[in-house]
């Protein structure tokens, strides 16, 4: 499987309106469906165990309410969010180390970060925590689209933390203003935490700060290189810093739709389908080559004024449509449908069949389906934040089920309106 995920992040000292704002894209197999969960939260007494895919390993007392952009077969999750507005976005990395038992699913490490993290710090500790203990990256009888080494962007309110791996080694270096990251390593002599192992290896290196990249990356998996992974991540973290101070949602959902393919970092947005940008498309429908599967842009909230917006994607997000979710409500339930099989009842399967029909004759469908979605977006873009302010108010006043209703009934509005726009277009193509 082609790794091109993508994973960004400006704290509120880079941004527009002064709040976090964290951006990813999942790319995965092209039919591999990737539907959002939801999942409350949950006490669970002594001596519980949580039943990973591979492996099992004591429950935490306590797990948050967190939704997920979870591929179909898997436990764990591309990115998601919590209750506590932790964010969580992961990478596919390639280290000089394979392993013949059993690891942690690397998503799955993501999702006990968000089901054990009441801050990014808290988070941070719980992954990092688990994979010394339990490892992850490639092992034998490993899942073949979920084999690999991990990196992750962690990120609250407050502030924002990347962690890279190899096996059960990883280092943490905490984010200053803003980063991009992708499939390359990219943590080198900045770290501010290592692994036991890692450590040990530090201490024996002799002079000069341990560089984590060099130690454990294969060579081509570096930001240095000129693999897509390092052309991409130049690419993002040159608008971000282009755009520092300016950044906002909509921002990173254009940098999340860009096909530029990071040769020339600096160059204006690319709108034209390619292959190799941030917004990243399958030439063919095979099953394993590569598509952009979902995206999440999240705007968090540090003063109290709204609640936070979770902007949602479905397949390729520049022929889609970023819809608001809300985890102080319950998410439609129709958003979690869909599996291996093309699914009439899915949301994610829908989106499939419009980017597919529209990439069929691109020079005239392309453009038409991004002026409809356009306006669409225009209004959420609008709406969401008046929403925002509204269910922060109620929560305040101590109206939670108030709020909880309020939000509720306005992501369906949203959700519902989105599917039958997307449904009129793809019974147009067909």
């Amino acid at each position: 499987m082609k790794r091109s995920c993508d994973t960004m992040v400006a704290l509120g000292n880079s941004t527009r309106n002064g709040q976090t704002v964290f951006a990813k894209n999942s790319d995965r197999p092209d039919r591999e469906c990737q539907p959002l969960v939801l999942r409350e939260r949950a006490q669970h007494p002594d001596g519980t165990m949580a039943s990973c895919q591979f492996v099992t390993l004591p429950e935490a007392a306590v797990t948050y309410r967190h939704i997920g952009s979870r591929p179909y077969w898997c436990w764990g999750y591309e990115h998601g969010f919590n209750e506590h507005q932790v964010v969580i976005g992961n990478e596919g990395l390639s280290s000089k180390l394979t392993f013949g038992e059993p690891k942690l699913v690397g998503m799955e490490a993501l999702r006990l970060g968000l089901e054990r993290g009441r801050t990014a710090a808290e988070a941070v500790e719980a992954i990092t925590g688990l994979i010394t203990r339990w490892g992850q990256g490639v092992f034998k009888g490993g899942p073949p689209a979920g084999s690999y080494d991990n990196g992750y962007l962690v990120a609250d309110p407050f502030e924002a933390y990347v962690i890279e791996t190899a096996g059960h080694e990883w280092a943490v270096e905490k984010v200053e203003n803003m980063r991009g990251i992708s499939n390359v390593y990219a943590v080198e002599t900045g770290w501010s935490r290592l692994s036991p192992g890692a450590d040990r290896r530090a201490a024996e290196g002799g002079e000069g700060r341990f560089n984590f990249a060099k130690a454990f990356s294969q060579e081509n998996c570096r930001k240095e290189g000129v693999s897509s992974g390092a052309r991409r991540r130049a690419r993002s973290c040159a608008v971000l810093a282009r755009h520092a101070g300016q950044i906002d949602a909509a921002l990173m959902m254009a940098l999340l739709s860009d096909h530029s393919d990071g040769t020339y970092p600096d160059e204006p947005f690319v709108t034209k389908i390619g292959y190799q940008g941030i917004c990243f498309h399958s030439p063919e429908e095979s099953g394993w080559c590569g598509n952009t599967a979902a995206s999440l842009v999240a705007d968090l909230c540090s003063d109290g004024s709204r609640l936070p917006v979770y902007w949602c994607s479905f397949y390729s997000p520049c022929l889609g449509i970023f819809f608001p979710v809300f985890i102080e409500g319950n998410p439609p339930a129709v958003l979690s449908a869909g599996g291996e099989d093309p699914d009439d009842r899915s949301p994610w399967w829908l989106f499939h069949r419009l980017s597919r029909a529209a990439c069929a004759q691109p020079g005239k469908r392309v453009p038409a389906v991004r002026k409809r979605w356009a306006r669409l977006q225009k209004e959420f873009m609008e709406s969401a934040y008046i929403v925002a302010a509204e269910g922060q108010r109620l929560r305040a006043e101590g109206q939670v089920d108030s709020a909880c209703s309020r939000v509720t009934q306005y992501m369906e509005e949203c959700v519902g309106r989105v599917i039958r726009e997307a449904q009129a277009m793809v019974g147009e193509f067909a």
